[in-house]
Parts: structure tokens; sequence; C-alpha cells
């Protein structure tokens, strides 16, 4: 008993690495953003645009890796993600041009993938769907934790070094989690000959997962909630340094606090989930978010709003999140087992498409205020709440043994 407890402890921890890599991506360059600028001889809001190209990168590239992964198993596509992100690292690092670092950027992001949808379908295959929502909420505490040191480790590197550094900070740390995947993580799910790669067939297999209403509804709440947190991604370097006067350091520790807010919220939803349904957790923590969203578009939209008010208001907000996603993530993949891949990517494919789509707004609203962020926000969080309660579909989870092939 105690080694099959510490074989699954291994195997969350590698999944919690895996999971790390996409939020360390985006969130270690962040506090870079004006010297990244002055360096390539552009804009903060160019530089923002790279965030987006990277969205763009992780919305698009899942859908590849979602049909790989139930073809050819979970780990050689994941490897080959892995080496095309280090390649694309180190391009990034490289680069004198901010349009460059656009390309490359989506490309690392393209990388990104296989970890993201391989540790998600993971957790289906390992763990099962009466333990999903739970690893979830583990796997939500490494997500948690990432932005609290990827920006910290990010202004150490741009203090001692330089941006560049970042990069190849970001390469050295995915190659020793390649070592580790190649080695030691076992694979969850053989290859499936059956599996058709031709286009006909995987559009096939995903529309059957798309028009799953469970699948529809809770991916679609899930990714709008995560938009609201890409929205304050986009907009707090410029808010929290050339509104509010942060230096990079201080950013970084601003950056922390509101970050545990969803490593507190997701360890609390474990014990919740011992008394409450994920579908009824989800629900008041959607209220929730969009209240505090609103609110806090109030106070900035009538200048009340100030640094301090701001920090918290954001740290109840990504509170909120905290609940949000480890329940809607679990609710959206249930109903799936041997399409647990392709379930996994455009589930993944759709919350990254509306993070690109509101990190993209928030540069384009960009006027020197608080507003653009705070609206994006607000707006995300509310329309998540309006497709949970207009669809309200009855969890294909709560019957066991219920699932697609």
């Amino acid at each position: 008993m105690a080694s099959t407890k510490r074989h699954r402890l291994f195997i969350f921890i590698i999944l919690g690495l895996l999971s790390a890599v996409g939020p360390f991506s985006i969130d270690m360059y962040l506090p870079g953003f004006d010297s990244i600028a002055a360096s390539l001889h552009t804009t903060v809001a160019h530089i923002q645009l790279s965030l987006t190209s990277f969205f763009i990168g992780i919305a698009s590239g899942q859908i590849v890796y979602g049909p790989l992964l139930d073809r050819f198993g979970r780990k050689i596509p994941l490897i080959v993600g892995l080496v095309i992100y280090i390649a694309a690292s180190v391009g990034c690092a490289l680069t004198n041009s901010a349009d460059n670092l656009m390309i490359y950027r989506f490309i690392q992001a393209l990388g990104s993938c296989g970890g993201m949808v391989a540790s998600r379908a993971m957790v289906r295959d390992f763990f099962g769907p009466s333990e999903s929502a739970k690893v979830f909420s583990l796997l939500m505490l490494v997500i948690g934790i990432s932005p609290i040191l990827a920006p910290t480790v990010g202004s150490f590197v741009i203090a001692h070094w330089n941006w560049h550094g970042i990069f190849i900070v970001l390469a050295v740390i995915t190659a020793c989690i390649l070592a580790v995947v190649s080695f030691f993580l076992p694979e969850s799910r053989g290859p499936n000959p059956e599996m058709s790669l031709m286009p006909k067939p995987i559009t096939q297999s995903y529309w059957q997962v798309f028009k799953t209403r469970q699948f529809f509804t809770y991916a679609f709440a899930g990714g709008l909630a995560s938009s609201g947190l890409y929205a304050y991604l986009a907009g707090s370097p410029y808010i929290m340094v050339s509104l509010y006067g942060l230096d990079e350091k201080q950013y970084g520790l601003v950056f922390a606090f509101i970050a545990s807010a969803l490593i507190t919220a997701s360890q609390l939803n474990s014990i919740l989930l011992n008394k409450y349904s994920s579908e009824k957790i989800a629900k008041i923590a959607l209220v929730t978010q969009s209240s505090i969203g609103l609110m806090l578009t109030f106070l900035c939209v009538t200048g009340l709003i100030n640094l301090w008010l701001m920090i918290g208001l954001i740290f109840l907000f990504l509170g909120s999140q905290g609940f949000v996603f480890p329940n809607t993530s679990a609710l959206a993949l249930s109903p799936f087992s041997k399409l647990a891949g392709s379930a996994s990517a455009l589930m993944g494919s759709i919350q990254m498409g509306c993070g690109a789509l509101s990190s993209a707004l928030v540069s384009y609203l960009h006027n020197e205020t608080t507003v653009p962020m705070a609206a994006v926000m607000a707006g995300c969080a509310v329309l998540s709440l309006f497709i949970l309660l207009a669809s309200s579909p009855k969890p294909a989870g709560s019957h066991p043994g219920r699932n697609h092939k």
C-alpha cells in the first residue's frame, strides 16, 4: 500500500512539473516587459502581443496533440513537444526583433502543448473520473506556485544577467523535465493503431467530444473564467509598473501574493469536495468571481480604485478561479475514456483560445488606464456564469461506467 502511494505521488510530481511548463513560460518574462521593449526598440504594448501569440500557439497546438496522444500513446508526442519547446526557447533568447520574438513564442507554445495536454489526459488515465477533481486541485497547487516562483526568478535573472537569460533558464528547466519524463514516467495508455490520423476521423472524434453537452458547458465555462486570469496577466505589468510605479522586485512580490490566492483556494477546494459536488462549488465560485469583477470595473471607471484595493480585489477574483478550474476541468473530461486525449486537447484549446482573445483585447483597448484589464476580467467571468446557468447539464460523471468510446 505504501509503495503504491509513493508511486502515485511520484507520478503526480511529474505531471505537476509538466503542468508548470506553461505557467512558467507565461509568467517568468512578465517583469521584463519594459526591458525587452527597450532592448528591441519597441513599445510594451507590442511586447504584450508576444503573450498573445503564445496563447494562440497553445490554443491551436493542443488540437494537434490530442489525436497524437490517442494514436501513439502519451509519451512519444510528449517528448517531441518538449524538444520543440527547448529549441524555441533558445530562439527566443537569441532573437533581436520583437516580431521574431512573437514567432518563437508561438513555436514555444506549440511545444509546451504536449505537456499540458498529456498531463491532463494522464490524470484521467491514472486516477479515473472519481479522483480527477481532487487531483486537478493538487495540480492547481503546482500551477499556483509557478506564478509565485516564475516572476521572482525572472526578476532575479534580469537583475543579474538580462532578459535573454530568462529563456535560457526556461530551456534548461525543460531539458531537466524532459530527462525525467523520458526515463521515469510510465506510459499511461499505449498506442492505439485503430485511431486514424486522417482529417475526417479526427474531425469526427473532436465533434463527438464537442457535442457532448457536459463537455461543451464546462469546457467553455472554465475557459472563459480562465481567460479573466490571462487578461490580468496581459494588463498587470503596465498597471503595476508604469501606472503605480512598482519596480520589478515589488511587482514580483505583488504577483506572488495574488497567485497565493490560487493555491489557497485550490487546496480548500479539495476539502470542500468531501462535502459538496463539483457542480455546486463551480457555480458558487463563478457567482462570486463575477461580482468581484464587476466591482473592480466600477471602481476603475469611477476612479475610486487605488493600488491596495486593486490588489485585494484581484486576489479575491483569482481565488475564485482556484475553485472554478479544477471542478470544471474534471466535469468536462469525466464522460470520456478512450477519447481522453482528444477531450483534454479540445478543452485546453478552448481555454487558451479564450485566453488569447482576452489578452489581445486588453492590448487592443489599452488606453493607459486600469479600465481595459478590469472590464475584460469582469466580462469573462460574467459570460462564464451565463453559460453555466444557461446549460446546467446533468453530469455524466454521476453515472459510473458511462463513458464515450
